[in-house]
């Protein structure tokens, strides 16, 4: 079953659930904020999803602003942004989803029928 990495008054995150309740696929719903992956499911998803390290941070997240998370990127090494991401579900672009074997960051029609359809 999908590990789906999501917050419910995300926008983007309610288009990711009504395509998977459209495609009758069957998803385990995580609050992202209140439980966000652990550092090494996020590297796990950042590999399966073929992303950058960098593509997993909610750039356009009021905390990403007020945290100047941007000015401080080149001067963390991998391991210190995923725990800080584990750390701060917030900061993380959603949706997250992920079954093991496949990952998605974040929503955009095509891709997610490519992989999740």
């Amino acid at each position: 079953m999908l590990k789906f990495y999501g917050y419910k008054q995300c926008g983007t995150c309610r288009k990711a659930e009504q395509f998977l309740r459209q495609a009758e696929i069957d998803y385990e719903f995580i609050d992202i904020t209140e439980n966000p992956p652990a550092a090494d499911e996020l590297a796990a998803i950042v590999e399966r999803a073929n992303v950058s390290l960098n593509k997993l941070f909610n750039t356009s997240g009021v905390q990403y602003r007020e945290l100047k998370i941007k000015e401080q990127l080149p001067a963390l090494s991998s391991r210190e942004i995923l725990t800080m991401l584990a750390g701060n579900g917030r900061l993380i672009k959603r949706p997250l989803i992920t079954d093991g074997e496949r990952a998605s960051v974040g929503f955009d029609a095509e891709k997610f029928a490519l992989i999740w359809g």
